[in-house]
């Protein structure tokens, strides 16, 4: 791949980040901080901005560039685009639309690869593609953020599991596990089914298959033995069997208050998944997708650990300020996860730039 080519891909890493920024900004705005609000649309959209604006952007970007289809790259724009209508304030629909396309181009890009390689863990994420889509057209139809929410949630569970799933290869896997992946992943999707008619309980199956998900994680998982490695493959070991206690508790947490769709048990159920489970294997996979997208690998430091221990810090006072119903804990547990969520942004930046310092001065010499 060309240099030309690779730097086109900044304009969508860039839209993807400021979306993140944004949806972050809402998100404090929403829980009760007395922010200015950038724009009148903004705080209503932050749930859709941070998993189709920002995380749709950014997996369709890593799938256009892994596939090197030109015409992949119109999944993580039209992903893109629709956030940014959401943030404008466009006529309703018009930023559900995109995001419905985005995810159509993204479902087509893996039955290219589920036909090229047909194997368990490429069709795992392939389903996680076609539960956005499915849940982007239910959205676009007209249905509740809490209804759709789940199937957004689905997108992102059964990419990530998908994906360790690929790497546990290196350990053969038994039948037995293969079958207990499938078996987590069912309950999941039932859940989800279930939900579209009977809301609460189909909250509690997902908990359920969540549950199981994160217990299949934590139990096969390849990260174990590269805790033992050191440096950057033990930060990454340690960003992922993390986040997968976060699942286990999103699991508990769906179990107990399922029924719940708005107010601070809910709050708690769905950042535990999102920031807990989702953003650790971001901060864990980072080192890998912007080299991907960029071309610029991460030089790795100590300090990349100061972003997950406070991600984990806070997210724990805001969780626990859900289920205590203390306001003031949710309150300034919500603001520093932004905070957190900067700080991961500018160690990115860093060490991204101390390796092109180092390449510089090589060349120099």
């Amino acid at each position: 791949m060309n240099n030309a080519l690779r730097w086109e891909r900044a304009p969508l890493l860039a839209l993807a980040v400021a979306t993140l920024l944004l949806a972050a900004w809402a998100g404090i705005v929403r829980i009760g901080w007395s922010w200015p609000v950038l724009f009148p649309a903004l705080p209503m959209s932050h749930g859709p901005l941070m998993i189709g604006g920002f995380l749709g952007t950014l997996i369709g970007l890593e799938r256009a560039v892994g596939v090197q289809k030109r015409w992949a790259y119109a999944g993580p724009l039209l992903s893109g685009l629709g956030g940014m209508l959401l943030i404008g304030g466009a006529p309703a629909g018009w930023g559900a639309a995109l995001m419905l396309l985005g995810s159509a181009v993204l479902v087509v890009v893996f039955a290219g690869i589920i036909r090229t390689v047909p194997a368990l863990y490429t069709v795992a994420i392939g389903l996680g593609a076609l539960l956005w889509l499915i849940g982007n057209g239910l959205w676009l139809a007209g249905w509740s953020i809490p209804q759709v929410v789940l199937w957004w949630a689905g997108f992102l569970v059964m990419t990530i599991a998908g994906e360790r799933l690929e790497l546990s290869r290196m350990l053969r896997l038994s039948r037995t596990a293969s079958r207990l992946f499938v078996a987590a992943t069912a309950f999941f999707v039932a859940g989800l089914l279930v939900s579209l008619a009977d809301y609460p309980s189909g909250v509690r199956l997902a908990g359920l298959g969540m549950l199981a998900l994160a217990g299949w994680l934590a139990r096969y998982d390849i990260a174990w033995r590269r805790l033992k490695a050191g440096g950057q493959a033990r930060f990454v070991a340690v960003c992922l069997l993390s986040g997968y206690g976060w699942l286990a508790i999103s699991g508990v947490l769906a179990l107990v208050y399922g029924g719940m769709s708005a107010g601070p048990f809910y709050d708690a159920i769905l950042h535990s998944l999102f920031l807990g489970f989702v953003l650790a294997m971001i901060f864990g996979h980072a080192p890998i997708v912007f080299p991907a997208v960029l071309g610029l690998p991460i030089h790795y430091s100590p300090w990349l650990y100061s972003h997950l221990i406070l991600l984990h810090l806070t997210l724990a006072l805001r969780v626990g300020g859900d289920l205590l119903l203390w306001i003031p804990g949710r309150q300034w547990g919500g603001m520093l996860n932004g905070v957190v969520l900067l700080l991961f942004l500018l160690n990115t930046v860093a060490s991204l730039r101390g390796n092109v310092k180092r390449k510089t001065q090589e060349c120099v010499v």
